[in-house]
């Protein structure tokens, strides 16, 4: 058997032909063998852009090539769960883009899908194994910055272009959906908990609808987590985690470059000026190279993906708590 798995691709998102794929393309696990649009011009467009030697102007004729192993689906985040679902039917794995889907209960139905058929299903928080993070992971567990109590994350952009994918609200726009669920996907991670209670609060575009300034508090049993999310403001993004005697702070946690080095500072608190923190710098990678080469190893190997279905369950969960408590004005049970 090849050791490469052969996936394809449905179609043609920026994200995917701008980033995600020539990324996979550069892995020693990866081969993209096809890619899928409902307009054959533009698969075939992308095919040849990023020499791909299959192009097909539907996703059936994709799902239906015996070739293809795995699949990448870039969709509209409402079509998440229906080609995933379809994609698994016909015995392919799935790496699926975040938000897995539109609400908790909609996931759940991936679980039976995915346990009848078989196949694995990964939703695409490439952040899991960039080793930014994973370094963050092990100082926490190592204690480096005493007991952890707590997070602050910042996520935003300007975008107000009512035609974009991610200002309509019933293809699941809107901030939270888009970059907050990073927020609430990493804070889960760090404390390795789940909330036992959230707090949400929700600005939506007058005329789109959609959330575009979201905040909220996740109480965990061990401390709590704040994040600000925001579709309509500056674009940034940093996040803080903070224990007992000691700080860790990643620098661009969320769209690591692929092309230069990221840091994280390590910081006692001695100095409020920051001059005693320590400074990891981290070797040149592309965290889409990681995530790609990783879930076709567990295919490969059998083993299971470094984001569990169920975690991404919990995570919509979270999300689904931060709306109802944004419309409740009162702390919301994840559930």
């Amino acid at each position: 058997m090849n050791k490469k798995v052969a996936w394809g691709v449905l179609g043609v998102a920026n994200i995917a032909i701008k980033k995600v794929l020539p990324a996979m393309q550069r892995g020693e696990w990866c081969r993209i063998a096809a890619i899928a649009s409902r307009d054959l011009q533009r698969a075939e467009r992308a095919a040849k852009e990023l020499g791909i030697p299959k192009a097909f102007g539907s996703y059936e004729e994709l799902l239906a090539d015996s070739e293809i192993e795995a699949v990448y689906n870039p969709l509209p985040n409402h079509l998440h769960v229906p080609w995933t679902i379809q994609a698994a039917e016909a015995g392919k794995h799935v790496l699926c883009e975040k938000p897995i889907s539109l609400t908790a209960p909609e996931a759940m139905s991936l679980l039976k899908t995915r346990d009848r058929t078989g196949v694995k299903i990964e939703e695409a928080f490439m952040v899991r194994t960039h080793p930014q993070w994973c370094k963050a992971i092990d100082l926490v567990r190592a204690g480096r910055i005493g007991t952890l109590r707590s997070m602050a994350g910042y996520f935003s952009y300007f975008n107000r272009d009512p035609k974009n994918i991610r200002n309509i609200l019933q293809y699941g726009g809107g901030a939270v959906m888009d970059i907050g669920c990073y927020l609430i996907y990493t804070s889960r991670l760090i404390f390795d908990q789940e909330p036992t209670r959230v707090l949400g609060i929700v600005e939506k575009d007058p005329e789109m609808q959609t959330d575009i300034l979201t905040s909220g508090i996740l109480d965990f049993p061990s401390g709590q987590s704040i994040f600000t999310c925001s579709t309509q403001v500056a674009p940034y993004q940093r996040v803080q985690i903070i224990g007992t005697s000691g700080r860790i702070e990643i620098i661009i946690p969320f769209n690591a470059p692929p092309d230069k080095p990221c840091r994280i500072f390590v910081d006692d608190g001695t100095d409020l000026s920051g001059r005693n923190a320590q400074t990891l710098e981290f070797e040149v990678c592309d965290q889409y190279t990681i995530q790609g080469d990783l879930f076709s190893q567990c295919i490969r190997e059998g083993t299971e993906p470094a984001v569990s279905l169920e975690g991404s369950i919990r995570n919509m969960a979270v999300i689904d708590a931060v709306f109802r408590s944004a419309e409740s004005g009162k702390w919301e049970a994840p559930g």
